[in-house]
Order: structure tokens, then sequence, then C-alpha cells
């Protein structure tokens, strides 16, 4: 039972509810998705097979509570499934990141689903998967990567239309790195009163997205 792994890293959470934490990642290789602002290019292709007890032997030298598996598209890949359960019944808390294109119906119900919601300048809106919004649980996170103001009115426009801070812990609005002004998106954010979290990632803060960090 393997898994194709692009890299297995030790950092802080630079994203979602759990931001600052120290975790394990645990990057898939592989994604359907081609999204105009994605930071990850290097795990579309590539990386190594590893057996699933070979990654959670990893997971386990690092000492850490946490585990997210990410992408890449980590839900291309159904092995991710069983790795999942593993880790849960393991006693990690676990979360996943994806991108809302692929069912997500048979993740764990104690994994902790953080989906983004792609806006027009992604590229990529056309695939987000609004079936996957009624599987969605009350613990679970909606991610918004935001590049202007089109994106940000899109965004807005979703937040209402499908009830979004009734159905999830927090919808998160993250301006896209080096093209929305932080400021900027948090100036909008404040103006119009919304119930959201603003983030940055925090990774990029502070390594400057160095890969593995």
């Amino acid at each position: 039972m393997d898994l194709r792994i692009t890299e297995i890293f030790y950092s802080l959470q630079g994203e979602a509810r759990s931001v600052g934490r120290p975790t394990v990642f645990v990057r898939l290789t592989g994604c359907p998705q081609r999204c105009s602002w994605c930071d990850t290019p290097y795990s579309f292709q590539g990386g190594e097979k590893q057996s699933l007890d070979s990654i959670l032997a990893t997971v386990a030298s690092y000492g850490a509570r946490h585990v997210c598996i990410t992408g890449g598209e980590p839900l291309a890949q159904p092995n991710v499934h069983p790795l999942m359960r593993q880790l849960c019944d393991l006693g990690y808390e676990v979360s996943i990141e994806t991108g809302g294109s692929l069912d997500i119906g048979e993740v764990d119900p104690r994994v902790t689903v953080v989906m983004d919601l792609k806006a027009p300048d992604s590229g990529e809106v056309h695939n987000n998967r609004l079936e996957n919004l009624a599987l969605l649980k009350p613990t679970d996170q909606i991610k918004c990567v935001l590049a202007s103001r089109r994106d940000y009115d899109w965004a807005r426009l979703q937040l209402d239309q499908h009830r979004l801070v009734e159905r999830v812990a927090d919808v998160l609005f993250s301006p896209v790195w080096d093209q929305l002004p932080p400021a900027q998106l948090a100036e909008w954010i404040l103006a119009d009163r919304l119930p959201v979290r603003f983030q940055l990632q925090l990774h990029k803060v502070l390594w400057d997205d160095a890969r593995g960090r």
C-alpha cells in the first residue's frame, strides 16, 4: 500500500485555524488542477513511492501531535484514506488540505478538512465541486485565496449564497502572495463587516516560501 510522496517535513502550520502549531506535513505528489497562483508546482510530478509503514515511521520521528496531509491534491491518491485512518487511530490530530475539485465524502470524519473554493483568477473556478459543501462538518474550514477585487466580490457572494459561515468552523480569506496587498484585503473585510478570518501564509512571512519550511 504505497503513496507517491513529494516531501515530509516538520514546520509551523502556516495557514488555517491551527496556524503557528508545530506540524508534520506529508505532501503527496500530483494534482488535477493548475491554479494560476500555485506555490507548489514542484509537487505536480515526480516524488517517491513510499509504503504506509515508512510514512508513519517518518511522521513519528518528529514527535509532533498534529499532521497535515497536503499536496498537490492529496485526494487524487486513493491510498490517502488508509493513511489518514491510521494516523487518527494512532492519536494524531489530522487535517487535509484539498483543492475542492474531488469528492471529500470518504474522508475519515476524525480528520479536519480545509477545503478551497477556487476564485475566478485562479483559472479553476469551473472545477469547484459544490456538492462537497453539504459534506463539510462543523469542525471543517473553507479557504478562499484571492488575487483581486473581482475574486473578493465573488467570494463574498459565495459566503451569502451558500451560507458558508453556518457550515464550518471558519471561512478563511487569504491574499495571493505578491498580487493582492494584505492590507487591502483586510480593509475590504472590515468595510463589509464580513464574518471571516483573514489570514496570511505564515511560512512565507518567516521563511520566504522556502521549500520544506
